[in-house]
């Protein structure tokens, strides 16, 4: 079983903001495969959907915490599967990384994202997989005050390519559904 955690923040205004984009790759598989709705569960503190893909049990899950307590949600969800760490992949923005470039990562540090840190510090561990989606789009002798840039919404430009991205991102973690550990 794999469990696939979007960050984001759940308050309308931020719903098309670069912090959302864990977030949009989750909206993208439920549109994408028609998978019915998400619904909140109150005892993960998280919209949840329980699904199959290529055989293999997957959980996708939207905390409804604040991006910064993310760990609250993934942990209870964590614990209630019994999933070991390794099967938890969790999609977020990341400042540092050029726009539409994509990492999958394992048993890294947070990097500096907040939500990312909070996992960290809930599960005691760093090992889970992290799909960092860059959403760096300035030069960096000109960076912006980091809070604003998340947490404002992509440009005209950016929109054109995130399909694209999400598409990419929804194709790594299909491939990963098929591998063990």
């Amino acid at each position: 079983m794999k469990i696939i955690v979007g960050l984001g923040n759940p308050e309308k205004k931020y719903e098309n903001s670069r912090h959302n984009l864990g977030f949009m790759v989750v909206d993208a598989f439920v549109l994408t495969y028609g998978l019915l709705a998400t619904h909140y569960r109150k005892k993960f503190e998280s919209l949840i959907i329980e699904t199959t893909i290529r055989g293999e049990k997957v959980i996708l899950a939207k905390p409804q915490t604040h991006m910064n307590l993310s760990g609250k949600a993934v942990k209870k969800i964590i614990d209630y599967y019994k999933s070991p760490l390794e099967n938890l992949i969790v999609i977020h923005d990341d400042i540092d990384i050029p726009f539409g470039k994509i990492k999958l990562q394992k048993n890294r540090s947070s990097a500096g994202h907040r939500g990312v840190q909070s996992i960290i510090d809930q599960l005691n561990s760093k090992n889970f997989y992290r799909i960092r989606i860059g959403i760096r789009n300035f030069s960096p002798d000109k960076k912006p005050d980091t809070n604003d840039y998340v947490m404002s919404d992509f440009t005209k430009e950016e929109k054109e390519k995130l399909k694209q991205i999400i598409e990419k991102t929804m194709d790594i973690i299909i491939s990963m559904t098929s591998q063990t550990n």
